[in-house]
């Protein structure tokens, strides 16, 4: 099926001492794609599913592979594809490679639930973002 992929420019601010990006700072773009995911394939930005349709998607288990550096002024290109879609839970891979290259810098797993905003307990997953999770499900490996 079909992957998202978007790209974001390595800043100053997200490199620490030894040159290369931060970890903490790999999870922020994940977390960037995803809002961008939202925009791009949902044709909701994030922040109105979170305050208009009062859901959210809190990250609930991070597995994170670290293969390659990223450096100041590089483009990650960061790929999202879905694994698991559960009833209220989801499993998404994100993979950044630097732009250029076919070589994976991180490779992640990341497992969110559907929350209702109000009470932030699991909620089904709608069955609109269903069919757009499932449009970007990554063929068996």
């Amino acid at each position: 099926m079909a992957k998202y992929e978007t790209s974001m420019k390595v800043r100053f601010g997200d490199i620490d001492h030894a040159g290369i990006v931060y970890y903490p700072r790999i999870i922020n773009y994940f977390h960037v794609a995803f809002e961008e995911f939202f925009s791009d394939r949902v044709g909701l930005p994030y922040h109105e599913l979170l305050d208009g349709r009062r859901l959210g998607f809190p990250s609930v288990k991070v597995d994170v592979d670290f293969r390659r550096t990223l450096a100041f002024g590089d483009v990650a290109r960061v790929e999202i594809q879905t694994l698991k879609l559960g009833n209220s839970s989801l499993t998404l891979r994100y993979r950044i490679r630097k732009e250029g290259t076919t070589e994976p810098c991180v490779v992640a797993r990341i497992t969110t639930v559907c929350v209702d905003m109000d009470t932030f307990e699991p909620t089904r997953i709608p069955d609109d973002l269903r069919t757009v999770f499932n449009y970007h499900l990554a063929p068996e490996e």
